[in-house]
């Protein structure tokens, strides 16, 4: 008893505390306790050992790690998995039993009704309260508070009586007070009480979709605000009205069924929401078809199962056939009725969109037998269309066509290409010179089997038949073709001034019209340089006047001409080949030497060297290494001296002091050839003041003439920088 006290006085305590303010929320809005603080339990008979009574829904907010609990009657404890376990078997017990929950992060307490209990309790709660402790207040009584029940959607006037709370005072001795969610808590005002007679009152219409029950507490206290009787639970249930008809998600649904599907096949399925009582009648929903769009071949072709509200096939595969329907999409009104489908319920609508899918059940077919084509030879391109007619969907690949030859192209010569727009074959030729003739002047006729499939195969009770294959007819007309030239270009190797006349190549051109003996004659088409000319019956290239590598008709070596080569037929054809002759050089180009001026300074102790340099057209070995010497005039010895520095240039110098004057010296350059060339040449040198590293020339020069050979010489100075610590400087 005194284990009852103290429990329930926590319990009391705990009231007063939810009173005067709310409690401590955890993480993510979690509020540790009991997460259901009333409970009942049915009394059959003796509570036996172990006996689970019911399971309590506790939770501290941390994982309930050592909590513990206490119950009011000793006879009963709270195992591990939180069920309310007999300790031994309990013949009596009393009204009502607290649970206090106790965890570092948690203390609240529950409580259990038990109700159907044989006799009173021994002690009354009375009694409970009054041993060892002292309540500053008067003692807790009981109150009898029968459930209520209440019809949502109630019209007015209000407010309505819905019941009434008994107490086992006195009348006039206490006041009753009504708090929770719809009195004082939120939706305020909905609940209201009569504090002299405990009648409990609606103050306006209830939705029960909004709220469907209430959880009041009732009690009584003396004028003071003393608690006399209570805290006791109110509990308020609002009975459903049918008041919320059915909603399709959706108004409109689309499905597709395969043609040929078998009957009963499931197309969809239709669910519709009723806010209404899932319990009652209210929401139990049953399904039908009112419409079906068309109505051919049968205006039952489907049937919706009136409580899944799946929608079946209800015609035969037979009959189900794409190709043979009216439509192939049919439009299904779906209507949902609630009260289980009686007359009274009320009603939702949709609208069910089917669409008849297509299967290969139908082979292509050639709309001809035979296909005829006439084709030039040597031409390219389409030579026949093949129409065909499929009655399958044309946007699947039970429509689209695929062709292959099966016979006549051993030389895999002809190619066919579906045409994507309109499904036809379109049957390729392909020509070529160069290889086997694909349909040659020994065949002008020639005949194809193209045979046609689609992409999906064929149903299994399907096959191709003979109108899946056809014949092709070619028949090839002979056209004058030109000649030929083989190989195309023709390169030769010449040198070059080999003497007028030289036999340069010999042109090689065919006719490639075999059935036809045909002559040719050969002309030049394009000669840039007019050096070459052919002969007409048998193509022979001969030289017309000297080849030249240092033309510039000449392009790396190489130069280029053009022939035609014309038949006899009617009308005449053409062919053009191209000549390329590589020109080896030949030395027939003296050297020259360069620059034509020079300057040299007066006085033989400073600036008195000059360098030139050898220049040739021709290509090595016929051109570098130069030899650079004075000419023969007697004498130019005493006064000059040529020295090599190297494979192309030499040095000229001043032996001795001259006049300030421009001197017309004679050189001779000879190149490396076999036979090797010389060339006699004057090089203007010259004689200039030097003074402070500048030099002071004959006015005879303009200053850009000057100039130039002055950076000519300079440029040419580079090498020499090794062999010589004095330098022009600019």
């Amino acid at each position: 008893i005194l284990v009852d006290c103290k429990i329930f006085y926590r319990f009391l305590v705990w009231k007063v505390a939810c009173v005067g303010g709310q409690k401590e929320v955890g993480p993510e809005g979690c509020v540790p306790g009991f997460e259901v603080k009333h409970y009942q339990v049915e009394y059959s008979g003796p509570f036996q050992k172990g006996q689970s009574l019911l399971r309590v829904e506790f939770d501290d907010c941390a994982g309930n790690e050592n909590v513990e609990f206490e119950v009011s009657d000793p006879s009963f404890l709270v195992d591990r998995d939180l069920n309310l376990v007999a300790q031994r078997e309990v013949l009596t017990c009393g009204p009502v039993l607290f649970i206090h929950g106790l965890s570092a992060h948690a203390d609240d307490t529950a409580q259990v009704e038990v109700s159907g209990r044989p006799g009173h309790s021994q002690h009354t709660l009375r009694d409970i309260l009054g041993v060892g402790q002292t309540l500053p207040h008067r003692s807790k009584r009981s109150l009898l508070v029968p459930p209520v029940i209440i019809t949502e959607n109630q019209r007015a006037p209000f407010p309505k009586v819905i019941g009434r709370v008994i107490s086992t005072e006195k009348p006039g001795n206490h006041i009753f007070r009504l708090t929770g969610p719809g009195a004082d808590q939120d939706p305020k005002g909905l609940f209201t009480i009569d504090i002299d007679t405990g009648e409990v009152s609606v103050s306006r219409s209830l939705d029960r979709e909004a709220i469907d029950s209430y959880e009041l507490e009732v009690s009584t206290t003396d004028f003071e605000g003393n608690l006399v009787e209570g805290p006791a639970i109110l509990m308020i249930t609002v009975i459903d009205q049918n008041d919320n008809r059915p909603i399709f998600k959706e108004t409109r649904y689309t499905g597709e069924v395969l043609e040929g599907s078998p009957y009963g096949t499931i197309v969809m399925s239709m669910t519709a929401l009723d806010a209404d009582d899932p319990a009652t009648d209210n929401a139990a929903l049953r399904y039908s078809i009112v419409r079906q769009s068309p109505d051919k071949p049968s205006s039952s072709m489907f049937y919706i199962d009136e409580e899944r509200g799946d929608i079946v096939t209800h015609i035969s595969p037979t009959l189900l056939d794409r190709e043979t329907l009216p439509t192939t999409t049919y439009e299904l009104e779906i209507v949902a009725k609630d009260m289980s489908g009686r007359e009274v319920g009320l009603t939702g609508t949709a609208t069910a969109t089917i669409t008849i899918t297509d299967k290969n059940d139908h082979a292509p077919e050639f709309t001809h037998p035979l296909f005829e084509a006439y084709v030039y030879e040597g031409s390219t391109g389409v030579v026949v269309n093949l129409t065909v007619d499929d009655r399958d969907d044309p946007a699947t690949g039970a429509w689209r066509a695929t062709y292959s030859i099966i016979n006549g192209d051993p030389e895999q010569s002809f190619e066919i290409q579906t045409n994507p727009d309109n499904n036809e074959g379109i049957i390729h030729w392909q020509f070529s010179h160069m290889h086997n003739i694909i349909i040659s002047p020994l065949q002008p006729d020639q005949s194809l089997s193209p045979i046609i499939e689609n992409e999906d195969p064929l149903v299994p009770d399907v096959g191709y038949g003979l109108s899946s294959t056809a014949t092709v007819h070619v028949t090839v007309q002979d056209i004058n073709e030109g000649p030929v030239f083989f190989p195309d270009p023709l390169i030769v190797t010449r040198m070059e001034n080999i003497p007028v006349g030289s036999l340069v190549a010999s042109l090689n051109a065919t006719d490639p019209d075999i059935l036809h003996i045909q002559s040719i004659r050969y002309a030049v088409l394009r000669d840039p340089a007019g050096w070459l000319s052919v002969n007409p019956v048998r193509g022979t290239v001969n030289t017309s006047a000297p080849l030249d590598r240092e033309s510039h008709h000449v392009h790396d070596n190489k130069y280029t001409a053009v022939f035609i080569a014309t038949d006899n037929g009617f009308p005449p054809a053409t062919g053009t080949g191209t000549l390329i002759i590589y020109l080896e050089d030949f030395n027939d180009n003296a050297p020259y030497v360069v620059p034509s001026e020079a300057r040299v300074c007066e006085d033989t102790h400073d600036m008195n060297v000059a360098l030139v340099g050898g220049r040739d057209k021709d290509l090595p070995p016929n051109a570098a290494p130069f030899k650079i010497e004075l000419g023969k005039q007697p004498g130019l010895d005493k006064t000059w001296r040529v020295t090599r520095v190297n494979s192309t240039h030499s040095q000229i110098m001043l032996l001795h002091s001259l006049k300030k004057a421009n001197y017309q010296l004679p050189l001779i350059i000879t190149d490396s050839g076999v036979p090797p060339l010389s060339n006699s040449t004057e090089v203007k040198v010259q004689v200039c003041v030097c003074k402070k590293n500048k030099m002071h020339c004959s006015s005879a020069h303009s200053h850009l003439a000057s100039l130039r050979v002055l950076l000519a010489t300079l440029l040419l100075l580079v090498p020499l920088c090794k062999y010589h610590s004095n330098h022009i400087r600019e």
